[in-house]
């Protein structure tokens, strides 16, 4: 293990929290074992994948611009178009949080998703 990831009391690391490996403590203060899932067919998460690409290829072309000094007002459009990109994207996730995980929940007698997910709509704004 490097320097630079914490552990926590049970042992995992933020590394393990990245991992498919299964594991479970139970400890609230276990990255690995509180990381949450989210299952998606995989037309899903093609699509998401695809528009993620498409963000990141208009990234790399306002990189282009700095690199050819393109005029101010040409960037600002393009930045524009990736935050609305970007929020499309969180909108189309948060829209399916709340199909799947939001309503689960609430079925299973967990109010206090409905919060969480209050608090994730403000992010978004």
């Amino acid at each position: 293990m490097s320097q630079n990831q914490s552990t926590a009391a049970c042992g995992h690391t933020p590394a393990d929290a990245a991992s498919d490996s299964g594991l479970t403590c139970g400890k609230a203060s276990c990255h690995a074992c509180h990381h949450k899932k989210t299952p998606r067919s995989e037309a899903e998460l093609k699509s998401l994948k695809n528009r993620l690409n498409r963000i990141s290829g208009q990234l790399a072309g306002i990189s282009r611009m700095l690199d050819d000094n393109r005029y101010c007002g040409d960037i600002l459009t393009q930045v524009a178009a990736v935050e609305s990109a970007l929020q499309s994207f969180g909108y189309i996730i948060l829209k399916e949080h709340m199909e799947t995980c939001v309503v689960e929940e609430v079925q299973n007698g967990n109010t206090q998703i409905v919060e969480e997910a209050f608090e994730l709509m403000r992010k978004l704004k």
